[in-house]
């Protein structure tokens, strides 16, 4: 064994110390072709740890000099790996899963807003699959306008049915917890089609200029190619937003508390409940946001401008009360979707309480699906006309079958 000189300051005992606490496996260093412990060749047989030297052994030939400076890079390394795995598992998030403590805390609201929320869920399904269907079976409905109609409608039923099934099972389970995969998949389809939806109004009032504006090249400006594009580019719009929201949600910890103060995985309580900086994130909501809202509003401001003054150089009152028909719907439902997302995002995540976010979300992830059918539906004679053909023919067909 090798003798140590001298003794250990404590600069150089601390050295010792981060050395060879930092490793859970034993290290050693060769010498004169033995294999001896790393503490042994630094101390020294007759010394203790807490007095030797860090001055190398003149017994060291050139050979154990490389493979010891060898060993100690290979330490040096791997302490550098452990301390970036140390600091990479203080950087996630240690929750696994999140609880949702839904729109009450009451028990007995929890049977009749149970009841509230399946009957507009049932409306929103019946109603949007309802116009989906209609314009699918009716070849008079198969032009641009309808189509983009029957795409909001798919939008409706998706971000209803990733919102209110899991929240009318937290009206009737005492479990409200959503995994953290769970919750980051609900927050991903959500702002897809939330998203979506903002371009695709923005799209209908884009077709209803067209259509009132400049009827003769309706057909030509609108073709199925164009439509076809306009419901891709839409989607892909939200699919990328939805990427980059969610990402930035992913570099967040979330280490104090697991309670969401909401019904569903949104942006806002998540950036409230994360221990981490959210500086970043509430800046990407409030631009990425804010440029959705103001660019497809303008595209529907300017639309309505021109569609405005189209119809005021029409001439026949008939022509007129159907333009105003077509156009009335679709600024009502605008209006309602807008005015509540407004309300929601475009302000600073501290600043919104939470009755008033809770308001906002069940009105435009509930209410306003249910009302997209309805409105369309209501305002507009062709869809009300075919809709009355097919129940008459259903109810012919019924009378007219044998017992």
């Amino acid at each position: 064994m090798v003798e140590g000189k001298g003794n250990c300051n404590n600069n150089q005992k601390g050295q010792l110390d981060t050395l060879f606490t930092a490793h859970e496996f034993p290290f050693f260093i060769p010498v004169d072709g033995r294999r001896e412990d790393a503490k042994d060749v630094f101390c020294g047989k007759t010394c203790s740890r807490n007095s030797c030297s860090l001055e190398k052994s003149e017994l060291w030939g050139t050979g154990d000099k490389l493979k010891f400076f060898l060993t100690n890079l290979t330490l040096f390394l791997s302490s550098l790996q452990i301390s970036e795995r140390k600091v990479g598992m203080k950087n996630h998030s240690t929750v696994t899963k999140f609880l949702l403590l839904g729109l009450t805390d009451q028990s007995e609201l929890q049977l009749p807003l149970f009841c509230l929320f399946l009957g507009i869920y049932m409306v929103t399904m019946v109603g949007n699959l309802g116009m989906i269907s209609i314009i699918g079976l009716n070849s008079k409905l198969h032009t641009p306008m309808y189509y983009l109609l029957s795409s909001l409608s798919f939008l409706d039923v998706c971000y209803s049915s990733v919102i209110t099934p899991k929240m009318l099972a937290g009206f009737l389970y005492k479990d409200k917890a959503i995994s953290y995969s769970g919750c980051m998949a609900q927050l991903f389809f959500f702002c897809i089609f939330v998203i979506s939806e903002c371009y695709m109004l923005a799209a209908m009032a884009y077709d209803s200029y067209v259509a009132i504006c400049k009827p003769l090249l309706y057909n030509a400006i609108m073709s199925s190619l164009v439509c076809c594009l306009l419901v891709a580019g839409v989607f892909s719009v939200g699919l990328i937003d939805a990427v980059i929201h969610v990402g930035c949600i992913l570099r967040l910890s979330f280490c104090d508390s697991n309670i969401i103060s909401h019904y569903f995985c949104d942006i806002v309580p998540l950036i409230k409940l994360s221990c981490s900086s959210t500086y970043i994130d509430e800046l990407l909501i409030f631009v990425i946001g804010g440029f959705n809202m103001v660019a497809t509003s303008l595209m529907i401001i300017i639309s309505y401008a021109f569609i405005l003054s189209g119809i005021f150089h029409i001439h026949s009152k008939e022509g007129r009360s159907k333009a105003f028909s077509t156009c009335s719907s679709h600024l009502t439902a605008v209006l309602l979707f807008y005015g509540s997302l407004m309300s929601m995002y475009l302000k600073p995540a501290t600043d919104s309480s939470l009755t008033q976010e809770k308001a906002s979300s069940v009105f435009y992830t509930t209410v306003i699906p249910m009302l997209n059918p309805l409105i369309y539906s209501l305002r507009n004679k062709e869809v009300k006309n075919v809709l009355i053909k097919l129940l008459k023919r259903k109810v012919s067909h019924n009378e007219c079958a044998p017992y």
